[in-house]
Formats: structure tokens, C-alpha cells, sequence
């Protein structure tokens, strides 16, 4: 894909400013006391990111397939290398280097860390010190299978009937969330720290969470291989982001009791499909987010990985200074000023870290 999709920058400015507000009014941090019922649904921005990177992701790998490119492993797994790592590996390095950026007591172990796999069995109560970075965790899970697959479809000459793999993983999804509640959670769901358990066995494994990335991979396989049919669909951009409010409607309040059966079980798939709804109007010529070219949402989502990296860590120290300076942490203001500073933070990031390597790579991938 080649054409800029100024949508998908709206959507991904709301992704980080839901997660942000969700974040922000969870209590370790002071917060107006208005946006917990504004920003609880906000944990679901991170499933809005699952959507947006199977939509994206997938798009590059099936462009190639679809003008008969050869996959190259390397290309591919030297992008992911240089987008994703040197910023994930310098707010890593920060955590553990520097006690005082950490919004909780404790880190997991650097090994999880260093393998993608501290979303496997976290213990949030003992370890939720940058727990946040668990869903890079899933996308990373994503970015070394997505490939691998699709070149054995391709070898085997089996990929155009690979939409039964989706169907399948979809199904999984629901059987194994049932599992985990039924069989891990359960267990624990009179226990005064259930939420722990819930978070634990439901929450955080990448195997319930790969509703939003199927959703995405779904959408991107319409995208560029069915162009009849999309050309059909596009039309109806502005009903789509339509019905996306409608199941996220839905989803909210099924989702009102995060921790229920019906929740644990329907909710993340219902999201996901609301999401996807929002990915397929926003990349629709018809619909106002497709039309609309908005700098100020560009420059929000090209931040938007160093504020997601960061802002939990940004918002502790902000706040711990405005305590110094006598300013209320639970005021307008210091959301305001924590605000700013997380958008400042990231704005640094981009420029030292995340625009060097991206230019490292581009130059790296043009001498190869």
C-alpha cells in the first residue's frame, strides 16, 4: 500500500487518547473526578491498535502476494526490528535503570521484557510496573506468525482457501476464553483480589486476544484481493462508522461488568468487530474520516506509539511535581499539564529515537 490513509491517522489519535483517559483515571493516579465514567471504556483504544496493525500489517504482506512479490522474512522482520525495538528497549532501559519513572512498585523480569512474553501468566498485583507494554507483546506474537503462515500457504498452494484458518482462529477465541473462565477464573471469582486472576488468565494472553488482529487481516484481505466487492462496500463509509457505534454501543454495555461471563466471553470479539466497522468507513473514499486531512491528528498518531510507550511513567513523575508545586492532582490542570507533557515526552522519543532508526532503516533496506 503506497497511498496515504488519513482515516486510520483519526483513528489512531482516538486509539491513544481513549487508552491515555483510561489510564489516567485509574487510581494510582489522582484524576477530575468526572472522567471515570467518561474514560472507562477506554481500555478498549488498545483493541482499536489490534484492528488498525491486522488491517495494516496484513495489507503490506498481501500487496506483495497480490503483484506476485515474494515474501522476504528479512525485509520484513528488519522493519518490525527497527519501528518497534530501539523505542521499546530505550522506555525498557529507563524502567529499570531509573527507579523513580516507575508509576507502580515493581517490573516483571527483564527477561519477559526482552522476549515479548510478559503478557503470559503477569501478575499485575506484584508486577504492574509498565504492565501496559503486554499488548506489544500480542502484536509481536502477531508479527512472527502472521508471515510464517502465509508462506506456508503460499508453498503449499493452499492461501486462497486460507480464509477457513480466520474462521477457525475466530472460533478458537470464544472456546478457549470459555475455557480460561470456566476452568482458570472461576476458581478464583469469590476471591477478594479476582481481578487479579481475571486480568491474569483472561485479559492479557495473546490466545484470547486476536479478535481485533483477525478483524484487521479480515478487512485487508477484502481490500486487496476482492476489488469488486470493495469498490461495492466503499460506498458506505459514512454507514459503517455508523454501525461501528452501534456495536460499540452494544459492547459498552455488555462490557459494564468487565469481569461477567457474557463479558469475558462476547466482549472482546464484539469490540473487535465494532472497531473493525470503524477501520472499514475511515478507509472508505465516501466517508468524512477518509475525506477529512487533519494535521493536528497526524501529528498525534505519529506520536502515538512514545505516548503509549511512555505515558504511565510521564503522568507519575508529572504528577509527583505538581504535588510539589501544591497543585491538585485531582484538578482540570493537572490533567491538562500531564497531558502535555506525555505529547512533549513523545514528541523527544520521535526525534531521538524512532526518526533515526527509521531513517537507519530506510538506508539499511536500500543498501541490502
Amino acid at each position: 500500500m503506497h497511498k496515504k490513509l488519513y482515516g486510520l491517522d483519526h483513528l489512531r489519535t482516538f486509539a491513544i487518547s481513549f487508552v491515555f483517559l483510561f489510564h489516567y483515571q485509574i487510581p494510582i493516579f489522582g484524576h477530575p473526578e468526572w472522567l471515570t465514567d467518561f474514560a472507562k471504556f477506554g481500555w478498549t483504544g488498545v483493541d482499536l491498535f489490534f484492528v488498525l496493525s491486522g488491517f495494516l500489517i496484513s495489507s503490506q504482506l498481501f500487496f506483495q502476494i497480490k503483484n506476485g512479490t515474494e515474501i522476504s522474512f528479512k525485509d520484513f522482520f528488519i522493519k518490525r526490528f527497527f519501528r518497534i525495538l530501539p523505542a521499546f528497549w530505550f522506555v525498557t532501559a529507563i524502567y529499570f535503570l531509573f527507579p523513580f519513572f516507575r508509576e507502580k512498585e515493581a517490573l516483571a523480569p527483564i527477561w519477559k521484557f526482552a522476549t515479548f512474553t510478559q503478557n503470559l501468566g503477569l501478575n499485575i498485583q506484584d508486577f504492574g510496573t509498565f504492565s501496559h507494554a503486554w499488548s506489544l507483546c500480542v502484536e509481536e506474537h502477531f508479527y512472527l506468525i502472521l508471515p510464517i503462515v502465509l508462506l506456508f500457504l503460499l508453498r503449499n498452494n493452499q492461501f486462497y482457501k486460507s480464509y477457513w484458518i480466520l474462521i477457525v482462529l475466530f472460533a478458537f477465541g470464544f472456546a478457549i476464553r470459555f475455557y480460561s473462565w470456566q476452568h482458570l477464573y472461576l476458581p478464583f471469582i469469590e476471591a477478594e483480589n479476582s481481578w487479579l486472576y481475571w486480568h491474569k488468565y483472561i485479559y492479557y494472553p495473546t490466545y484470547n486476544r486476536l479478535d481485533g488482529l483477525l478483524i484487521g487481516v479480515s478487512i485487508a484481505g477484502v481490500y486487496q484481493f476482492m476489488p469488486d466487492l470493495w469498490g461495492r462496500l466503499s460506498k458506505f463509509g459514512n454507514y459503517f462508522l455508523a454501525i461501528s457505534l452501534f456495536i460499540l454501543t452494544a459492547a459498552y454495555f455488555l462490557c459494564m461488568e468487565e469481569r461477567s461471563f457474557y463479558a469475558s466471553i462476547f466482549g472482546f470479539p464484539l469490540v473487535a468487530l465494532g472497531y473493525g466497522f470503524m477501520v472499514l468507513g475511515a478507509i472508505s473514499p465516501t466517508s468524512i474520516l477518509y475525506q477529512w486531512n487533519s494535521k493536528t491528528t497526524s501529528f498525534i498518531a505519529a506520536l502515538s506509539y512514545g505516548i503509549y510507550l511512555t505515558h504511565k511513567g510521564i503522568i507519575h513523575i508529572t504528577q509527583q511535581l505538581l504535588l510539589k508545586l501544591t497543585i491538585d492532582i485531582d484538578s482540570n490542570l493537572s490533567l491538562l499539564i500531564s497531558t502535555l507533557s506525555c505529547i512533549i515526552a513523545a514528541f523527544l522519543l520521535h526525534q531521538t529515537i524512532e526518526k533515526p532508526f527509521m531513517r537507519l532503516r530506510a538506508k539499511f533496506l536500500k543498501e541490502k
